[in-house]
């Protein structure tokens, strides 16, 4: 099941553009290592819940996975073969808005390696340029 937002002021939005890198988000907080974007871009709640499944199928029982993002907004599309002129089209499909440096996923209690590797697989999945990060010391 996708993730969407329980209930939204406005049913559509417009699309607006990714200005600067992430301010927020942008370093582990939860977990050990994270998948960090090098580009700004959409992700879809479809290509979250891939990376999800992904991701679980190789911690399993060891690690814990964070998503550290949400599709807040609603991405429209006209259907195909559709004149001109009839106004904005329904909502299509639920997207989320990452800056360069949003961290995605999280992933805590796995050794480097298979944290690298597990990214690795998830960094394939995404539509933006995908990097490792380590926590920091404090």
């Amino acid at each position: 099941m996708a993730l969407m937002p329980k209930r939204v002021k406005h049913r559509k939005f417009q699309r607006g553009r990714i200005k600067g890198k992430a301010t927020r988000g942008n370093r582990v907080s939860f977990g050990d290592f994270g998948l960090q974007t090098l580009e700004g871009g959409w992700i879809s709640a479809q290509t979250i819940e891939a990376g999800r499944i992904a991701a679980q199928q190789y911690v399993r029982g060891e690690g814990r996975l964070y998503i550290r993002i949400f599709p807040h907004k609603s991405v429209s599309s006209t259907p195909l073969e559709t004149r001109m002129g009839k106004g904005k089209g329904e909502p299509d499909y639920w997207a989320a808005v990452v800056k360069p440096g949003t961290v995605l996923y999280e992933v805590g209690g796995v050794s480097e390696e298979a944290a690298r590797i597990c990214f690795a697989r998830l960094a394939h999945k995404m539509p933006v340029r995908c990097r490792l990060l380590k926590r920091r010391s404090a």
